[in-house]
């Protein structure tokens, strides 16, 4: 497996049959093939593959698509394998019916996805659809090789949309409770605008079956979770420590859908969450023993329906499976509806939806990077040429008539220098047999790479590469040449939006005193250096339900770790993580290392907030984990980490 991994993410990064006519060595997968650049070939024969090798590989092929069944995180990657993709499929006829809503997914443009997590019990009746406790949107997007994330918290009332019905205003929910999954479908299609591609339908009892027989999942949770009073009448039982841990699929049920004493924008943080952290642990977690349970978990729990009414086939499922396992790192983007008001019943302004829309549909991949330049004061070293700086010559590679002038002129109304080919040439390639569009640079230009990467991101399915030898005739001096390919459709992407935080003061205070007591009583039971939090976000104060827990935190029980826990205000929890393990699961997703008066720190991103900052020492790792939502300012995180001290010496 180790040694497949490098040739695939090489194929994602470089992409497959590049400058190949569409029938030649392959045959791209279309729709929706052109989101992971992937071309089915004909190799040689070679000698036969041990037993073990096929387990091995069918094993993390499904370990990256049984993801999305449970999680949406892929934004439809879920089964490869023929005969279960075919179990997968819409039957019944409430899904059926929805898919006629359904789009077609163009290629080369981004997919999207509706996942319904719902719950049917045997008191709601044969003829009921249940409850759907998640609606989540899932996109796709090949030209900034990202997947965006947006919730619909249950209890944000809305306009509902059920087939045959005038119109009603209730709790999102309500939708697939009144007209099911044709009711959800329609009801996020009139609220958000989007075009939705394809409808994935999850039984809750799926999801704890798939969790287990994956092994369980990690969750960072945030605070003590105690509720022994269950029943029809009241809020489902939990029973769970803070800490970075290992959930089994129950344990990790009751997390993302607890709602007892916070509301349902709590929920929907914890369940995206949850997304992000089976998506990178789902592979490490994964044994091939498991594959046949896991197969039986999955299509007896979840339906899978298409725009264009045919059945989902394995080759895009596969394709979505290698978009999603070669994403580089920090490209899955979580959004959240802002200015959400009330408790049980949550209105919010139309501009809220707008705006979470435009930054869903729009990701910044830049964010990060971004965002910690304005935290600390940095100045960029790399300035990305504005427009006007940036000359474009366009090439017609795909054949068809038009398509370099459209795209020229497209460029042009973005404020871009267009030109021609020299000695009255005519903008064509050499050939019209490109596939994806290129965007060819001259290397020897300053800043001319990453103006590239920019032209890039506004074609749907772009490669970017060096000038080559073949086009520089035609390029006329441009610092750009782009070749229009097939997946070029007319248009152009809109830009993200920049929503890098403007730099603020952070709101801290000197607080050693809230947990050096705490840690002193501890300091002889673990074997590496305790750090004392000595500032602390200002309202704070350590939680008094369970401000302290000390705890073997790997399966093994090789390394234990220390969770400080803080109240913020009145219902946000944010907390520091001490531990000597250096391989958990969520650290190998870092967007950031930046090392700060001689100490190193990663940085890790929910697009422009940051979430958790990890300080590395020899001796161990430190981690300042942000609230749910994400509650403290990027400079506040940071003032927290550089205000960490040796309890008695030794860690530096």
């Amino acid at each position: 497996m180790e040694a497949l991994v490098p040739c695939m993410r090489t194929t994602l990064k470089r992409g497959l049959g590049r400058g190949a006519a569409p029938n030649g060595d392959g045959t791209p997968v279309l729709p929706p093939g052109v989101l992971s650049a992937v071309s089915f070939y004909a190799q040689p024969p070679s000698a036969p593959r041990s037993r073990a090798s096929l387990v091995g590989r069918i094993a993390m092929w499904f370990g990256v698509a049984s993801l999305v069944l449970v999680s949406g995180a892929a934004g439809g990657a879920y089964l490869y394998f023929h005969q279960s993709v075919a179990a997968v499929a819409a039957n019944t006829p409430e899904v059926k019916r929805a898919a006629r809503q359904l789009s077609v997914a163009l290629p080369g443009q981004p997919a999207v996805a509706l996942v319904i997590g719902y719950d049917h019990r045997k008191e709601d009746g044969k003829n009921t659809s249940g409850r759907s406790d998640t609606l989540m949107l899932a996109r796709a997007d090949p030209a900034s090789d990202s997947i965006s994330l947006l919730s619909f918290p249950r209890d944000m009332r809305v306009e509902i949309r059920c087939p045959g019905q005038t119109p009603f205003s209730d709790k999102i929910n309500a939708a697939y409770s009144h007209c099911g999954p044709q009711g959800s479908l329609n009801t996020v299609k009139a609220l958000t605008g989007i075009p939705i591609n394809y409808l994935i339908t999850v039984n809750f009892r799926g999801f704890r079956q798939i969790v287990d027989r994956l092994g369980g999942a990690w969750i960072d949770v945030d605070r003590r979770y105690f509720n022994d009073r269950g029943g029809p009448f009241g809020y489902a039982t939990i029973n769970l420590r803070p800490g970075y841990q290992k959930l089994t699929g129950r344990r990790a049920l009751d997390y993302v859908r607890y709602r007892h004493t916070d509301s349902d924008l709590y929920r929907v943080a914890r369940q995206q969450q949850f997304v992000k952290a089976f998506k990178g642990q789902v592979q490490e977690s994964f044994a091939p023993i498991a594959l046949p349970k896991v197969v039986n978990a999955v299509t007896n729990n979840v339906e899978v329906a298409q725009g264009g009414g045919s059945s989902v086939d394995g080759r895009t499922v596969l394709s979505y499976a290698l978009f999603a396992y070669g994403l580089p790192r920090g490209r899955v983007f979580q959004t959240r509806i802002e200015g959400l008001e009330g408790f049980a019943d949550l209105t919010t302004d139309s501009a809220n939806i707008a705006r979470a829309v435009q930054t869903f549909t729009h990701p910044d991949v830049e964010s990060s990077e971004k965002a910690t330049a304005a935290a600390l004061g940095e100045k960029r070293t790399t300035r990305t040429l504005t427009p006007g700086e940036t000359t474009i010559t366009v090439l017609n590679g795909n054949g068809v008539a038009g398509s370099a002038s459209t795209a020229g002129f497209q460029l042009g109304e973005r404020g871009y220098q267009t030109l021609t080919p020299p000695n009255g040439l005519p903008a064509n390639a050499p050939r019209f047999d490109y596939f994806r569009t290129q965007v060819y640079f001259d290397p020897d230009r300053r800043g001319a790479r990453e103006a590239a990467q920019k032209v890039a991101n506004l074609f749907a399915s772009a490669e970017v590469e060096a000038l080559p030898r073949e086009i520089a005739p035609l390029a006329g001096g441009a610092l750009l040449t782009v070749v229009v390919g097939q997946t070029f459709h007319g248009s152009l992407a809109s830009a993200p939006i920049d929503r890098t935080p403007k730099r603020e003061r952070p709101n801290v205070s000197f607080g050693p005193n809230a947990a050096r007591d705490l840690l002193r009583e501890r300091r002889s039971r673990v074997p590496f250096p305790l750090m004392v939090p000595t500032v602390i976000e200002r309202s704070s104060w350590t939680d008094s339900t369970m401000p302290v827990r000390m705890y073997w935190i790997d399966p093994g029980k090789q390394h234990k770790a220390v969770r400080l826990v803080y109240r913020m205000g009145s219902n946000e929890y944010w907390g520091v993580q001490m531990t000597d393990w250096d391989d958990a699961p969520v650290l190998a997703d870092k967007s950031l290392t930046r090392r700060i008066k001689g100490r190193i720190y990663d940085l890790y991103y929910d697009g422009p907030k940051l979430h958790m900052v990890v300080l590395r020492t020899r001796n161990g790792r430190y981690w300042v984990v942000n609230t749910l939502l994400d509650r403290m300012s990027n400079e506040t995180m940071l003032a927290i980490a550089k205000g960490l001290k040796p309890l008695a010496g030794g860690a530096k």
